[in-house]
């Protein structure tokens, strides 16, 4: 795409396009993002978080909302949130009101496109943030945002631009449906090891799997001669998160800690406090962890290291360890009662074919979290040079 800048004019925000502030809606709904809204930054508020709030004459009353104070705006009008979260941006995609936490923007057709003025608002989040000030809330004044200057090129050459970022938007949430379709499919699979009847695709039957239990293939916090080693790193639950075996941080020993409980690079930590909250990672370092932790190592012979993961966050594991945990705060599960879990367990020729189509799914799901980086970073790098 060849842009002509030098054809490109400067001017107002106010002189392009009507600036309205939100308020108490009179008809329709109440939500914060407002009706059927096609949304220009899809990653950074996900639709599944908006609240509907119908109104009717009782909870007109009950929310304290008076009935004819809030102008009704046009679909295709851009919205900016101007308090709390300043800066998040969408398109409206049918006819709507918004609260008083929003500066709604309605084009001049012939001159700004809607699309266009989203993304450059998108690229002038920062200066948006820096102009706003407030004791009680930040928030950006709609008299500073009318006062705002816009490059202005060509009406078709805005249309194109637009449309350059929304390919790359697009492609993005390809991406990412590919990653949640994978992840499920992953899912599907790991939880069919720990089935009462284990299945793998075609791989698993009743001649190679044995009836066993949890603590006849793995062992938890136990001492080894590896343990003796001088270590710099400690970790707390919080560096542990749910559907990702990477620890998230760490501390550094030096800075001071109460922890003591050691573990080595490649042992299973598993959060035993709050089993729901699913916190399952593979040490990639050598150190010591909280009291909170169980380190779990497979037992030789019995399985492979590499599939013990896979084998703990597995739905019935999940699903055992917060059946059997006991306090009400903070409940806790125990190895003891973790060892009882009854699987049955592939034979160790098998074994390696299973973790190998587990490893390659997870380099498959990190290729596509890299290429959603890669497209988030083109989309910001773009929208600098060229609307910056």
């Amino acid at each position: 795409m060849k842009l002509r800048k030098d054809m490109w004019k400067l001017d107002k925000i106010g002189n392009v396009c009507q600036v309205i502030s939100g308020g108490t809606p009179s008809r329709n709904v109440l939500e914060y993002f407002g009706g059927d809204i096609a949304w220009f930054t899809p990653t950074e508020i996900p639709k599944n978080k908006i609240e509907e709030v119908i109104l009717s004459e009782e909870n007109i009353t009950e929310l304290g909302l008076k009935k004819s104070s809030a102008k009704v705006l046009p679909k295709g009008t851009v919205l900016l949130t101007s308090r709390a979260t300043i800066g998040m941006i969408a398109i409206a995609g049918t006819e709507i009101t918004t609260n008083q936490g929003f500066a709604n923007f309605i084009c001049n057709d012939k001159t700004l496109y809607n699309w266009y003025l989203a993304y450059w608002l998108n690229s002038k989040v920062g200066l948006i943030k820096s102009l706003s000030s407030g004791t009680t809330f930040k928030e950006i004044s709609k008299t500073t945002i009318r006062n705002l200057d816009i490059p202005l090129p060509p009406l078709e050459e805005q249309k194109q631009i637009a449309a350059l970022f929304q390919s790359i938007e697009t492609a993005t949430e390809q991406v990412d449906g590919q990653e949640k379709n994978l992840k499920a499919l992953q899912k599907t699979l790991v939880n069919g090891l720990l089935s009462k009847e284990p299945v793998f695709g075609n791989l698993l039957n009743s001649k190679n799997c044995t009836a066993t239990s949890f603590g006849e293939i793995a062992e938890c916090d136990k001492k080894y001669p590896e343990h003796e080693k001088e270590v710099e790193r400690f970790v707390g639950l919080e560096w542990i998160e749910a559907d990702n075996f990477q620890l998230q941080g760490w501390g550094e020993i030096a800075n001071g800690t109460t922890f003591s409980k050691r573990f080595v690079k490649g042992d299973v930590l598993f959060g035993k406090r709050r089993a729901y909250l699913k916190k399952v990672a593979v040490a990639d370092f050598d150190g010591i962890c909280s009291g909170d932790i169980l380190v779990i190592r497979a037992k030789a012979k019995k399985m492979l290291q590499g599939l013990l993961p896979y084998y703990i966050s597995a739905d019935a594991f999940i699903q055992h360890a917060v059946s059997t945990s006991a306090g009400s705060l903070s409940p806790r599960t125990k190895w003891k009662d973790l060892a009882e879990l009854q699987v049955s367990i592939p034979d160790l020729k098998i074994q390696p074919i299973i973790l190998e189509v587990l490893h390659q799914l997870d380099n498959t799901v990190n290729q596509l979290k890299q290429q959603k980086t890669t497209l988030k970073n083109l989309k910001q790098k773009l929208l600098n040079e060229i609307l910056g």
